[in-house]
């Protein structure tokens, strides 16, 4: 049972989180725009987004402490992140003048698929000086997304990372997975991260790595070549989890879709709470399938949940 677990989510692991925090503008469109066209979109909100900021906010709600390094610049945009995060009791160890931070324009569609155009800003902007500021610890967890490692700065992180025995890292890649150039997959890979995939996404690996294209056997082809756990979410399918030590697929929750903006990065939130907590892979990947399924019933990508709300939803299940 969730709530039984939930009782006992208390971290064992310190966690930092490395990524973005943009704005992200979000509009209802009837349909993505074609060439030449002129749409009406219907804006829903502003809100502060990106992955690493969403995987933030995720953990503080359940209770988890992380060491964020969110980039903050100077602008427009870096102030109305900076403020927010403020109220939220989050603080980045990362600030700059480099620039402002990015933002993003998220266009919804009916069915509640997003399709995201992005802005780069200062959280793309790393360099030696950020990355020394960042702690090593042997037994940790660290979040990085895709939109860092395809930018100019990949070569930076990876290095980071391969400079830290002993961390274990949940990398979400994102719809970014198609543009990594296959030396830097290598090297990432070599590092044994946990990785999380999206249905689409998984059938990108499977077509770049000649696997099989259904989940179960494309999970094992992952393991028997890189030795390194493998996430597979599937929406109300819940998620597939592949490790040496156990293989299964976590139930999703009952949910109705408002929007699907943060899904991906609130369950990577969700895995990583579990993780802390010393939970095994299986029960992580169910706490992410509900932090996940809470987040697409409502509007936004960084509303997350508390524990009490996520006892309080799932409190039958």
């Amino acid at each position: 049972m969730l709530n039984d677990k939930l009782s006992q989510l208390r971290q064992q692991h310190p966690v930092t989180v490395i990524g973005s925090a943009v704005i992200d503008v979000i509009a209802d469109a009837y349909a993505l725009p074609w060439r030449g066209c002129d749409i009406e979109l219907q804006q829903q909100s502003v809100n502060i987004g990106g992955c690493a900021l969403n995987v933030a906010v995720a953990l503080k709600r359940l209770g988890i402490e992380s060491c964020n390094a969110l980039p903050l610049g100077q602008g427009v945009w870096a102030d109305i992140v900076r403020n927010n995060l403020t109220r939220q009791g989050i603080h980045s160890l990362i600030e700059t003048d480099k620039g402002d931070n990015g933002w993003c324009l998220a266009l919804v569609e009916p069915d509640g698929e997003r399709t995201f155009m992005s802005f780069t800003g200062v959280e793309n902007a790393w360099d030696d000086d950020w990355l020394a500021r960042l702690p090593r610890h042997t037994d940790g967890l660290v979040y990085l997304s895709g939109y860092q490692l395809t930018a100019p700065c990949a070569e930076r992180l990876i290095g980071w990372l391969e400079a830290s025995p002993g961390v274990t890292a949940l990398i979400d890649f994102g719809p970014r997975i198609a543009d990594l150039p296959p030396a830097l997959f290598a090297r990432i890979m070599a590092c044994k991260p946990l990785i999380t995939l999206n249905r689409q996404e998984a059938d990108i690996v499977a077509e770049q790595q000649s696997f099989p294209i259904d989940v179960e056997s494309l999970g094992k082809a992952w393991l028997e070549r890189w030795q390194a756990p493998l996430i597979v979410r599937q929406d109300k399918d819940g998620a597939w989890y592949f490790s040496e030590a156990a293989s299964g697929q976590a139930a999703a929750f009952p949910t109705t879709v408002v929007d699907t903006i943060g899904a991906g990065d609130s369950h990577a939130g969700g895995v990583l709470a579990g993780l802390a907590s010393g939970w095994s892979l299986a029960e992580a990947v169910t706490l992410g399938n509900a932090v996940a399924s809470w987040v697409v019933s409502h509007r936004g990508g960084d509303c997350a949940p508390t524990r009490d709300e996520l006892l309080l939803a799932y409190k039958h299940v």
